[in-house]
């Protein structure tokens, strides 16, 4: 079975890519899209893009990415939390279509 491959990143890849992993394994579950995801930091992303399927970041996205990428502030914020959900999901089902 096809998985979706994530790369969650922050700045130092520690502190808020945390809480984005777990509040994104748990939109994958609910949604059952299978995912495999790897916690970086910002400055590993370009490196990382080749073996990834989507980029979410809790920073700034400093360049342009070969994958799709989404800034996910909103998941600490709690201010547009479902447009950030469904913009993910959506992507998530055109890679396994």
């Amino acid at each position: 079975m096809k998985k979706v491959r994530v790369l969650i990143a922050c700045g130092a890849g520690i502190a808020t890519s945390t809480v984005v992993v777990k509040k994104v394994e748990d939109l994958f579950a609910e949604h059952h899209i299978p995912c495999e995801i790897q916690q970086i930091k910002i400055s590993e992303a370009v490196g990382k893009q080749e073996n990834a399927d989507m980029l979410i970041s809790t920073t700034m996205l400093p360049t342009q990415y070969k994958i799709p990428a989404i800034q996910a502030m909103a998941f600490l914020t709690g201010i547009g939390t479902e447009k950030v959900e469904d913009k993910i999901i959506t992507i998530a089902k055109e890679i396994l279509a």
